[in-house]
């Protein structure tokens, strides 16, 4: 490698942080605050539902546009798009009095990012193609530690600043920052190469493989969304102030911090990693239960259980890097595992705020993710299994 070789990659790996940080407070930052949200605005109960699915909704449809723009524009041009989208949105949704307003300037937000995330399995393929384990490992762990960011600071931010504007906008700042390494990387881009043969997302629609892996990551993203969307609220609902409720959300997201930064390179390396990823889907169930049962007296334990049950993010990022012989597949395999998956994952949030409306608790909401997550370990029994999207579009098995 090169010393130019070098210093980009170097570039790469720093925009890839600072562009994993800033992720998901875009999309959960609301969680903490949403009963100040509603009440700014006079949200229905079915309206915060719709707010709190945004994320996915904005997942499933933009992030299905990613890889034709980096195609078409380059990849690190569309990134750093995807950020100043972020940004504006970031900006001008805590700027309007209007309802309507608030949640379309939340879907540009939420649209940048969403195109962002698609694109970095492919800028791991394409960039570090041998280190798929350590990279995702470094930019999940990024992702974790500004998930959990949002969720324990954007209350205290609201109170010091004296509402919850500025606890969302805040975010915005970190935003801008992540930009800046994606302005140098701008001046040489680069396109997904062209393989022999085209793979298109219609293409990974029509393998076993792609259909296991879009499941799979709808269904662990509808139990990640509804966590930080609607379980701050359980635990407010449950007796605690909003900055504990919102100390515990950050609990759940902070379990993945250290598991994301070690689990990712354990899965790479494996020949055989069904048993870790059943082992990490288990706490689902086990968390779902003990919050039925004390959801206040050991909320703190469920917080970790139900946190290491998120874990299934970072791993099902590496799989997408592993099931993937080129960038160009990763890329189609990733808009077509992500995207999917966000509109198998868009119901979650809004059917668990109108079930908890509709049944005045938790018990009935908990029950539902329960019997959610169960499909999950037929799911990653399959795709834990060593094959490449490649070789399906050529024999289907």
């Amino acid at each position: 490698m090169s010393t130019s070789e070098r210093r980009t990659a170097v570039l790469v790996l720093v925009g890839l942080v600072l562009l994993s940080f800033n992720l998901r407070p875009t999309a959960v930052s609301v969680g903490p605050v949403l009963a100040e949200v509603r009440d700014t605005f006079s949200m229905s109960g079915a309206t915060a539902g719709l707010l709190t699915s945004l994320p996915v909704i904005a997942f499933a449809v933009f992030g299905a546009l990613a890889p034709a723009a980096a195609h078409v524009i380059g990849i690190h041009r569309v990134t750093l798009l995807a950020i100043l989208a972020a940004i504006a949105g970031l900006v001008g949704r805590v700027l309007t009095d209007q309802e309507t307003l608030f949640l379309l300037l939340s879907l540009v937000a939420l649209g940048g990012m969403a195109m962002a995330n698609v694109l970095l399995p492919s800028l791991v393929k394409l960039h570090f193609p041998d280190h798929i384990g350590r990279v995702t490992a470094i930019y999940t762990t990024a992702l974790s530690v500004g998930l959990t960011a949002a969720l324990v600071l954007t209350v205290p931010i609201s109170d010091a600043f004296g509402g919850w504007r500025w606890g969302l906008g805040a975010w915005a700042v970190l935003a801008v920052l992540a930009a800046a390494p994606w302005l140098s990387l701008i001046a040489h881009d680069r396109h997904l190469e062209t393989a022999p043969r085209s793979i298109r997302y219609g293409d990974v629609a029509r393998t076993p493989l792609g259909v296991a892996m879009a499941l799979f990551f709808g269904l662990q993203s509808l139990q990640a969304y509804v966590i930080f969307g609607w379980f701050a609220q359980l635990w407010r609902d449950s007796g605690y102030s909003a900055t504990v409720a919102g100390l515990l959300a950050g609990v759940v997201a902070g379990m993945s911090i250290p598991l994301s930064l070690w689990l990712p390179n354990v899965l790479a390396r494996s020949a055989d990693p069904r048993r870790l990823m059943l082992t990490v889907i288990a706490a689902y169930p086990v968390g779902y239960i003990g919050l039925m049962v004390a959801p206040h007296a050991l909320a703190p334990l469920w917080a970790v259980i139900v946190g290491v049950g998120t874990v299934t993010f970072p791993l099902i990022l590496t799989l997408i890097g592993l099931r993937a012989r080129t960038p160009q597949g990763t890329a189609a395999l990733s808009a077509f595992t992500q995207s999917t998956g966000y509109l198998v994952a868009a119901v979650g949030p809004f059917l668990i705020g109108v079930i908890h409306d509709a049944s005045d608790g938790w018990n009935l909401p908990l029950l539902v993710l329960l019997l959610l997550a169960l499909p999950l370990f037929a799911l990653a029994a399959y795709v834990a299994r060593p094959m490449y999207v490649e070789d399906q579009l050529r024999s289907p098995s």
